[in-house]
């Protein structure tokens, strides 16, 4: 079973949230930043492992956004290590959300490092507007169906027609020439479940097109960001779906911060499932599942 069969019966089983481990300190209870004040690694680590440990049962997978802990330095990183570490333990899903987008030696040395060691993870974020032989070092890895990736395509941000939404000779915006482009190089590692280990980030706060978008993506699976606190909303997300599954939708603020939202400090990881739960079902209730 390739890493995407595995992703899509995730799905199957518990529904399409991915949980975001965005973990800023501010996101963080001040009793809980107080109960481990000497020691960041095992603050932020311990954190995300209440969230965890919440959760596992009732989302796909997990997006650890790097930069939130490379900012905090050697102990940030450890940090991040020993969460990847710990979902590799719990046989759950990892998306290393690293977005790299290099070509040649300099992109194989960022493939062993989240394929391998101590940042190692299932999944990646790929930027392929350099080219795509800025993905080509990846795949040998996807080919065999161990790791994945998902390549950005139509974000999420407001920016995101600056250069994605220019249009192409092609009457065409650039976005879907990307995105033809991931999905036949995806072709080359598809998995049981009709869906490529070569998946792409699909921001579900545009959606004029997105039939298209799905329809001209066929085989690929959508890492779905833009839900929540970006403005998208669960009948946004079905548009990007099949039968409510061939993507997975991130959310980092409003699960890691549902505790504010009902003031529960002590109560933050059950918050945090509690929304986990209540996106899932709206999601599912809007695919009509």
């Amino acid at each position: 079973m390739s890493i995407i069969d595995e992703l899509y019966k995730k799905v199957e089983e518990r529904g399409v949230v991915c949980v975001g481990l965005d973990t800023s300190l501010e996101y963080i209870p001040q009793w809980f930043k107080d109960k481990h004040k000497n020691n960041m690694t095992e603050m932020l680590f311990n954190f995300n492992k209440e969230i965890i440990d919440a959760t596992y049962d009732v989302v796909s997978c997990f997006k650890v956004q790097i930069a939130y802990y490379e900012a905090l330095g050697m102990d940030g990183l450890r940090a991040y290590s020993k969460t990847v570490k710990y979902l590799r333990e719990k046989h759950l899903i990892s998306i290393g959300d690293i977005k790299r987008g290099d070509i040649a030696d300099t992109a194989k040395q960022y493939a062993k490092a989240h394929f391998s060691g101590d940042f190692e993870v299932d999944f990646i974020t790929l930027s392929p507007y350099m080219g795509l032989d800025s993905i080509e070092p990846y795949m040998d890895y996807l080919e065999k169906g161990e790791k994945g990736a998902f390549a950005l395509v139509r974000t999420s941000n407001k920016g995101a027609e600056d250069i994605q939404y220019i249009d192409a000779k092609s009457n065409e915006k650039i976005f879907d020439i990307v995105g033809k482009k991931i999905n036949e190089m995806g072709k080359r590692a598809v998995g049981e479940c009709g869906y490529s280990n070569l998946g792409a980030v699909i921001g579900c706060t545009h959606v004029d097109e997105a039939q298209i978008v799905r329809k001209n993506m066929n085989s690929s699976f959508f890492l779905i960001p833009g839900y929540g606190a970006q403005g998208g909303k669960a009948e946004d997300v079905a548009l990007y779906l099949n039968n409510g599954n061939g993507g997975v939708v991130n959310s980092s603020r409003k699960i890691l911060l549902a505790y504010k939202e009902k003031n529960r400090e002590k109560e933050f990881a059950l918050c945090a499932r509690e929304e986990a739960i209540k996106m899932r079902d709206e999601i599912k209730k809007a695919c009509n599942l």
